[in-house]
């Protein structure tokens, strides 16, 4: 893997200070619409965060920006992650703890391609949103032990809407620069 790191650490640390804090606990293409998703959830889910297409919007309700790509030579990426403290825990399908945003090579700007929601693992049951159970528990340092879930509605993933990575994005990262072990 490689990134470039910057405030993933300090952002995903809030995060996890936040949970403590409050003690919280086949491939389909998303149309313009939320039309095609493989469960009748994400159309809440697209509705709740469309508004963040527009970077600013997701900055200003309170989604920490953060300078770290996660990418996989083998499994491709997963973009830049923007991480909403108070959300860290939310299983609610309008309120996702990530947006996940790509860099447009040609324009330079940040495109939202996913979301994500990340639960931190309390010894509780795997948890479940959309009929499925999450990914993990996986060991982030900055968040702990945690389960999470990404629905790519923004852009298509060819292996499956609930997948992790994206194989068709990836990270303007240097490659002697080691990413975040990051599910």
């Amino acid at each position: 893997m490689s990134a470039r790191p910057r405030t993933l650490l300090a952002a995903t640390a809030l995060a996890a200070t936040a949970s403590l804090t409050l003690g919280t606990a086949p491939a389909v293409s998303a149309t313009a619409q939320g039309d095609g998703f493989p469960h009748p959830d994400l159309k809440v889910t697209y509705a709740a965060t469309v508004k963040y297409k527009n970077e600013q919007a997701a900055l200003d309700d309170g989604y920490l920006r953060t300078d770290v790509c996660v990418e996989d030579p083998q499994l491709g990426g997963m973009g830049y992650h923007y991480v909403k403290p108070a959300l860290l825990g939310s299983v609610d399908p309008a309120k996702p703890t990530a947006m996940l945003y790509e860099e447009n090579e040609k324009t330079g700007k940040r495109e939202l391609v996913a979301v994500e929601w990340v639960v931190p693992n309390t010894g509780q049951p795997r948890p479940q949103l959309f009929d499925r159970g999450f990914d993990g528990p996986f060991d982030f340092p900055p968040v702990g032990p945690h389960y999470s879930l990404h629905a790519w509605i923004y852009k298509k993933n060819p292996k499956g809407v609930f997948t992790p990575y994206n194989p068709r994005v990836t990270c303007d990262c240097a490659p002697e620069t080691p990413a975040p072990a990051h599910p």
